[in-house]
């Protein structure tokens, strides 16, 4: 599989590279965020909650298939669960509420936490249990702080962190670096422009963080 970050909150995962290739993209933004979503095609897309800069489907091609609410989900061989949470502290009140997708693609199992607000609760971290790569906002400010991020992370033990919808050079929208979750989290971080990894090559251990490049 290959994960490749797009910024903010969306992500290309491909099965395998090339025209013959399953892709599935998470929470594509607008240009209106400051970054420049890119145009490609996808076969399947995920949209956490309908703000602006997570549920631009436009800019993807090929007619994908869009998922933006809970349930369960078998597309193609993709098997994606949507769990219902929250957005904010007050139950959705301020910012209203997150899906969270479980993606299971080539045997690996991403969790995408989206927009979520607030610590997850037992069920949903027993529907999450078994999550190899986990999608975790780090930015605070609209969504979970930096501490119960953390806490999050040690709930779920993934095998792999990856960082997302912080602040990076050109998004208009303010939040927090990602070199205060590093420290934080206690995790001396990898940096890669993709991530190519199997079921195999997962860490067995430790929980690794990695660092994903625009």
């Amino acid at each position: 599989m290959y994960i490749t970050w797009l910024g903010h909150s969306c992500f290309k995962l491909q099965d395998k590279v090339g025209a013959d290739g399953l892709t599935v993209v998470t929470d594509p933004y607008d240009k209106k965020i400051g970054l420049k979503m890119p145009n490609f095609e996808a076969d399947i897309v995920t949209v956490s909650h309908d703000h602006y800069d997570h549920n631009n489907i436009s800019a993807l091609r090929n007619n994908p298939f869009v998922v933006k609410g809970a349930g369960e989900y078998d597309i193609k061989g993709v098997l994606i669960t949507g769990l219902q949470s929250d957005h904010d502290r007050k139950q959705g009140a301020e910012r209203g509420k997150n899906i969270i997708f479980r993606i299971e693609m080539e045997d690996i199992t991403i969790t995408h936490l989206g927009d979520l607000g607030v610590k997850l609760d037992n069920k949903q971290l027993e529907k999450l249990t078994g999550t190899d790569v986990l999608l975790i906002p780090v930015g605070g400010r609209y969504t979970l702080s930096i501490d119960d991020a953390v806490e999050t992370i040690a709930s779920l033990e993934p095998r792999l962190v990856i960082p997302m919808h912080y602040q990076v050079p050109g998004l208009a929208i303010e939040l927090d670096g990602v070199e205060k979750f590093i420290k934080a989290v206690g995790l001396k971080p990898t940096y890669e422009e993709r991530l190519k990894i199997s079921k195999k090559e997962l860490p067995q251990e430790n929980t690794e963080l990695v660092i994903l490049k625009i």
